[in-house]
């Protein structure tokens, strides 16, 4: 037993060498490399070419030949017809992707698509598609991605939020903007509630005699604190600050779905979409791959992307984040697995 608790400490003390000297690198590396031109790029693709070329595909690797010759004919008196209507009267689906850290700072990106689609986008007959997943982060990140795509249906243009997997606390704050929201029948949404944790280690600090002096001009210009001796006085103000933040969530929540009941949703809790539609939180169940072979059916669909241009240390640092968050979800969902 002994050794098994000796191997994995110097397992743990290996890992914190490599991790230290990976950040002291990238951090060199970053400061000597100086970014150059603009910060990214947006990216347009063509979805409904894909999705047309796959369809393609698939005919050719099932049909026989004569049947594959009558279907290209056919196709070919089809691209004929097409090209003598007007396309421009088609209207257009733009689908955005947007998959939130805890940080929410994805948002630099979403901003620059919104902005593009709306320089371009016909209110009368375009589409907005957001295919979200987020657990939600920080108040202030997902505050702003909110408010960029309120920016959408500002506009007079209709905006989806599709749900496949999870958007709960400052996901749902984002998918609550929207005309419609569609979620997989076993997405998780809702968590309309604020949490807030701070750790102290004042008292390890008295263990060791070791003093912790910080100073400050206002009552509450610090609350609690990491190395301080946190007080009642500290404790009530960060409570109030929470529960004044959860105030202006169900605000929020409550401008955007004004018929649903926000006293019962607003507990923190989190529903399978199934439940949430029943309590105002869906307006219906489907998967974002259904929604848009629907709407494609009618629309030519684009995906708008826009990409950061990163230096080392900025992947290393967005690695490192995601191999941390993915570490934490995958502990975290192994105490609330549920097995159907």
């Amino acid at each position: 037993m002994e050794y098994l608790f000796e191997y994995g400490l110097f397992l743990a003390k290996a890992l914190t060498i490599v991790i230290a000297i990976g950040a002291i690198v990238a951090l060199v590396v970053g400061a000597s490399t100086k970014p150059k031109g603009q910060s990214g790029s947006l990216e347009v693709t063509d979805l409904s070419e894909q999705m047309q070329q796959t369809k393609d595909d698939f005919l050719e690797s099932t049909l026989d030949k004569k049947a594959l010759k009558a279907l290209r004919k056919e196709q070919k008196a089809k691209n004929k017809s097409d090209d003598k209507v007007d396309t421009d009267s088609q209207g257009k689906v733009y689908v955005i992707d947007f998959k939130g850290s805890m940080d929410a700072h994805e948002v630099e990106s979403l901003r620059e698509e919104v902005s593009a689609i709306l320089m371009f986008a016909d209110k009368e007959k375009d589409r907005v598609l957001v295919r979200l997943e987020s657990g939600g982060g920080v108040v202030h990140g997902y505050g702003l991605a909110s408010s960029q795509l309120q920016r959408i249906t500002s506009s007079g243009i209709k905006l989806t939020v599709a749900i496949d997997k999870v958007a709960a606390s400052g996901g749902y704050m984002m998918a609550c903007v929207a005309d419609e929201i569609i979620a997989a029948p076993f997405a998780i949404v809702g968590s309309i509630g604020v949490i807030a944790q701070i750790p102290n280690f004042n008292k390890v600090l008295k263990k060791h005699d070791i003093d912790y002096e910080q100073i400050t001009a206002g009552q509450y210009k610090r609350t609690l604190t990491l190395f301080g001796e946190n007080t009642d006085d500290g404790r009530q103000k960060f409570r109030e600050e929470v529960e004044q933040t959860h105030e202006l969530f169900k605000q929020f929540v409550s401008q955007h779905r004004p018929d649903m009941d926000l006293e019962q949703v607003a507990t923190g809790e989190h529903w399978f979409a199934l439940d949430a539609k029943d309590k105002g939180l869906v307006d219906r169940i489907s998967t974002s791959d259904d929604e848009l072979i629907t709407l494609a059916q009618n629309h030519h669909a684009y995906k708008v992307q826009y990409k950061q241009k990163q230096g080392l240390a900025d992947k290393f640092a967005k690695n490192l984040a995601i191999t941390i968050e993915s570490v934490g979800m995958r502990l975290w969902s192994q105490g609330k697995r549920l097995i159907p």
